[in-house]
């Protein structure tokens, strides 16, 4: 982004920027107003001195052209050098830029630009941002030193403020002058005052917008702030009326007369349109009455004694530790009585039940210990209903194997047809010969 580079006491707006050479420019193209614009030789290594007015936008930007002859170039033979630099702003002894002070820098390869509406506060007050440049390249850097001197403004505020949201167009494309030209040259054909300034510039991130798709060209927003010595036209004072209200609320377009003259290159969102006449505004300033600065008589001082009575802490000792240990005492007597003293017992248990109930309890029992008990005999017969009864092969009925022809420890539960006696041998194919049974 190539920036004019100009400032005038009265003009609209402040641009200024760092060069190598005073550049002369025709008057601006809106037909509007005219502008006379000029730079100021600056060298390397010293500092830069701009005079923007208090209420007014200030732009400055810085040129990585000027920037480059910093660095020593270490192209090829034949190349140009284009080494992404980037810039980073501080106030002089502080991390960050004054408050009215914002810097963008869309990528290294784009110039950067500090932008902001000085206040009134700071008017006489010389401030000094230091600017250091990055060759993101060599990672050599290179520093100035921008000293603002804000000088107060004969019509600051101006009393009437309108704010646009222009939704086609980014922050740093609307500080262009050429840009900002044009926009003010159209609203003022439509309020036609008789004198018109940028007040501000602000992103829609900045006012908690979202950031937009990468597609189709979509814009940020931004909003603009401009100041005139008149009422607002008639065709500004259109978005107030109850229709376009009812409009906005439904998030339909109102319908402005004047809307034509910006759709050509701006395309505003009316819905968003602030209008701000601050002859209207009641001040709630309420001035402060100073007294004397005397405080009323209150009588001698009188310090402590220096000697301090004794004070016995064993009325605070009962109170914070017996009292708390007599109580937890009574509650575990309590609960040892109630868990060792008030135990039924197993014989009045059994009285209040049923004698099914304990029939089948006794039964339940019995057979548990049986087989404990069993489980700790293991030379115990197999029973006869894991045994097959059957031959698998011919279906013959097989007597039951008993305990002492086979060790009881080692007998699978199902026996396999190799531990079978009397088996009969399945029948064979052989490679040669006959089938053998």
């Amino acid at each position: 982004m190539q920036l004019p580079r100009w400032w005038e006491p009265g003009d609209p707006c402040a641009w200024t920027g760092q060069g190598r050479g005073t550049r002369r420019m025709s008057p601006a193209t809106t037909g509007t107003f005219l502008l006379t614009v000029y730079t100021i030789f600056s060298k390397v290594h010293s500092d830069r001195n701009v005079y923007p007015s208090a209420g007014v936008l200030f732009v400055h930007v810085l040129e990585r052209e000027y920037f480059k002859g910093e660095f020593p170039p270490y192209p090829k033979p034949g190349e140009i050098s284009n080494d992404p630099i980037t810039f980073n702003t501080n106030l002089m002894g502080y991390p960050d830029r004054p408050g009215w002070l914002r810097y963008i820098q869309r990528t290294p390869y784009s110039d950067g630009v500090l932008y902001g509406s000085p206040t009134a506060e700071n008017v006489g007050k010389p401030t000094i941002i230091e600017i250091t440049a990055y060759n993101r390249r060599t990672f050599e850097t290179a520093r100035h030193n921008l000293i603002i001197n804000i000088m107060s403004a004969e019509d600051f505020p101006l009393p009437y403020q309108a704010e646009f949201f222009i939704k086609n167009m980014n922050v740093e494309e609307m500080l262009a002058s050429e840009v900002l030209g044009d926009f003010l040259g159209a609203v003022k054909n439509v309020w036609q005052p008789e004198r018109l300034n940028a007040i501000n510039i602000t992103s829609a991130l900045d006012r908690g917008g979202r950031v937009p798709l990468p597609i189709n060209d979509m814009k940020e927003g931004v909003y603009v702030m401009v100041g005139a010595d008149v009422p607002f036209s008639s065709c500004l004072r259109e978005v107030e009326n109850p229709q376009n209200q009812l409009r906005c609320s439904q998030e339909m377009e109102p319908v402005i007369t004047c809307d034509k003259k910006f759709r050509t290159q701006f395309y505003i969102d009316w819905c968003k349109i602030s209008l701000v006449d601050k002859t209207k505004q009641v001040s709630t300033y309420q001035e402060v009455i100073r007294g004397e600065g005397i405080l009323p008589d209150g009588g001698e001082y009188k310090p402590p004694s220096d000697s301090l009575k004794s004070r016995d802490y064993y009325t605070d000792f009962l109170i914070t530790l017996a009292v708390p240990s007599a109580v937890a005492l009574v509650l575990f007597l309590i609960l040892a009585y109630i868990m060792c003293c008030r135990r039924e017992g197993v014989e009045k248990r059994n009285m209040q039940t049923p004698d099914i109930q304990l029939v089948h309890h006794s039964a339940i029992q019995k057979s548990t210990k049986e087989l404990r008990d069993m489980s700790k005999n293991r030379e115990i017969a197999w029973p006869l209903s894991t045994l097959p009864v059957f031959h698998p092969v011919t279906g013959e009925l097989i007597r039951p194997l008993h305990a002492d022809s086979y060790e009881s420890t080692n007998m699978p539960l199902m026996q396999t047809q190799q531990n079978l006696p009397h088996q009969t041998q399945i029948p064979q194919q052989q490679t040669t010969g006959k089938w053998y049974p």
